[in-house]
């Protein structure tokens, strides 16, 4: 069975994020969403809020796991022998970023590969920033984020 893993922040989760997923997710016999904690980022959104939205999101897809992880992604992938990432590209700025992150993962875990998928042109310019920014100043998100999800 290939098991493949999408992690990100999901802060707030998306209608590009769950896009990525539903179609990673017809690629993967298993998929895990995973909410990773990135020391850089503040966030809007505590962990379980955004896992259980996850879970809400896709409780009807019966190959998609969601959870919470601390600590690198490869060394989450080593513990659960999962040798695939799965990772949404916006714009051409994503992918360099996304490349380097890529590199780096393959240097520390030479089994793992990195799949790219280019998100929808219907949501590409939807970031959860941008929804962030939409809820602080008491902005309508429905268009923006999942249709279950409530904010």
């Amino acid at each position: 069975m290939k098991t493949a893993i999408f992690p990100g922040s999901f802060d707030p989760i998306t209608k590009g994020h769950e896009d990525i997923a539903l179609r990673a997710s017809r690629l993967f016999d298993n998929l895990i969403i995973a909410i990773g904690q990135n020391i850089d980022k503040k966030y809007m959104f505590s962990p379980e809020q955004r896992l259980s939205w996850l879970i809400k999101t896709f409780e009807k897809h019966p190959n998609i796991q969601c959870m919470l992880y601390e600590g690198l992604t490869v060394d989450f992938c080593k513990q659960h022998h999962i040798n695939y990432i799965v990772r949404g590209l916006r714009t051409l700025a994503d992918f360099e970023n996304e490349q380097s992150i890529a590199h780096l993962n393959k240097q520390l875990y030479p089994e793992i590969e990195t799949l790219f998928l280019l998100t929808d042109n219907r949501f590409s310019h939807i970031s959860s920033s941008g929804v962030r920014e939409i809820i602080l100043h008491k902005g309508n998100v429905k268009d923006f984020i999942p249709e279950p999800i409530i904010i």
